[in-house]
């Protein structure tokens, strides 16, 4: 898989160029706080155990430029830039299925398999011949996810439309994000902060290969082969079962201290991803479900974690799908995103 280098901040993990060479399980001994989180990191006495692949394609992603941590993440661009752009050096590629793909879609648009991607990227097209190349999905949060991916990958012209195909024109809205908007789950959120839990590690990833470059590749290789039909989950699937999930909220804290799912845990922007001392506070041992206000962020965090082993989804539409007459009420003081009818375009579609 062809990589090049983005600019991005580094990663604070100096130990790993100490056990880059080395094999088997070690002691990561920098459970420190992230940057301005000193209160509400894990902090643990003991080292905790971190599989040396898992340093090593940590490095490696160091090496090519530290996407999650760069000023280019997430990578969203708007359906009216799109519009503005049919004819000129962009390609569009349509994670739909070929049944909506054939219904209606964005002129010149290819229609591919999320699973297929790879090979479509190494030898389908010459990505870097293209000034732009834009994922689009029905709601904006699988092209997130893909995104995430790619960029990782080493593919910096890739972005997802932000709202997906629902900000194309109203007939998609009203089959996606007009019909995702709910306020079902307000009277149960809560203001009460929730820790995050000790350090335990991080999950082994047992490729069994030695240089972070080969373990970057085998990663990608999997994540993309084990497809898309389990990276979106529902509030009613979390709310349903909510012992099954370690809830994680990916925004500010005053958006946070707002009001959350009961029983979330703030994970800091810009301040948890690369990190070991958040990462490994992650339980393994269940399906980590990350939110954000809209689900875009979330499902970029949640391409990374997956990558690295966890069992993550994003939950579909993010706030959106719970609590969205509160975000409306308190959207000019924190700044949320509700959907609505300003989010959708007037552009056509091709069959």
């Amino acid at each position: 898989m062809k990589k090049t280098r983005i600019t991005g901040t580094a990663f604070s993990l100096l130990i790993i160029t100490l056990l880059a060479g080395c094999s088997g399980n070690k002691p990561v001994d920098n459970l420190k706080p992230g940057p301005a989180e000193t209160t509400e990191a894990a902090v643990s006495a003991e080292p905790v155990l971190i599989d040396n692949e898992t340093l090593l394609l940590l490095k490696d992603l160091t090496d090519n430029g530290d996407y999650v941590n760069s000023r280019e993440f997430p990578s969203l661009i708007k359906a009216s830039v799109v519009y503005e752009s049919l004819g000129g050096n962009i390609h569009i590629i349509d994670l739909r299925s070929p049944l909506l793909f054939s219904q209606g879609h964005i002129k010149g648009a290819v229609n591919k398999r999320f699973e297929k991607l790879p090979a479509y990227f190494e030898t389908g097209i010459k990505p870097f011949e293209s000034d732009k190349i834009i994922l689009v999905c029905d709601d904006g949060q699988l092209s997130s996810y893909t995104v995430s991916l790619l960029r990782l990958m080493g593919y910096g012209n890739t972005f997802a439309m932000r709202w997906g195909m629902s900000s194309w024109n109203r007939k998609l809205a009203e089959a996606g994000w007009l019909k995702g908007l709910s306020a079902k789950y307000e009277s149960t959120l809560e203001q009460a902060s929730h820790e995050k839990p000790a350090a335990v590690g991080m999950p082994e990833l047992k490729t069994g290969l030695t240089t972070g470059a080969e373990i970057s590749v085998e990663r990608f290789r999997k994540v993309f082969a084990e497809g898309s039909g389990n990276v979106l989950i529902t509030a009613d699937e979390v709310y349903a079962d909510p012992q099954n999930y370690f809830v994680m909220n990916y925004e500010r804290k005053d958006k946070y201290d707002d009001g959350h799912i009961p029983g979330a845990v703030r994970y800091k922007p810009g301040a948890t991803l690369g990190l070991t001392s958040e990462m490994s506070t992650i339980p393994s041992g269940k399906i980590a479900v990350v939110y954000c206000g809209t689900g875009h962020n979330s499902a970029f965090v949640t391409a990374y974690l997956r990558l690295f082993g966890y069992d993550a989804r994003t939950l579909k539409y993010g706030n959106n799908a719970f609590m969205v007459d509160w975000m409306r009420k308190d959207a000019a003081t924190l700044s949320w995103l509700p959907f609505s009818s300003a989010d959708i375009n007037d552009f056509p579609v091709v069959k």
